[in-house]
């Protein structure tokens, strides 16, 4: 599977994860979520995709699990209301 970004190929597995890490940015970004159907990436869209991205990066590969990003995002958003049905809002095939 790849990815055409500004005229380049981003090449990522079967799972649609870049096999390089190197290769991300934000126009890669914005060209994975159009192709899960996601038209427009709001502050929220990129608080999630920061924190995962910096939770994968700095702790080991570490994926947090639906609870502990739920709790985040209350934390960042300073909203309580914060709930596994809002991420999947943002993202429904999943935030990762």
């Amino acid at each position: 599977m790849a990815y055409e970004v500004n005229g380049n190929t981003v090449e990522a597995d079967a799972n649609g994860y870049l096999v390089e890490i190197d290769d991300w940015n934000e126009d890669v970004a914005k060209v994975i979520a159009a192709s899960e159907g996601i038209e427009e990436m709001t502050q929220r869209h990129w608080d999630v995709i920061n924190y995962l991205r910096d939770e994968f990066i700095n702790n080991a590969g570490n994926q947090p699990n639906m609870r502990k990003l739920t709790k985040s995002m209350q934390t960042k958003w300073n909203d309580k209301k914060v709930d596994t049905k809002a991420i999947y809002e943002l993202f429904p095939a999943g935030p990762s």
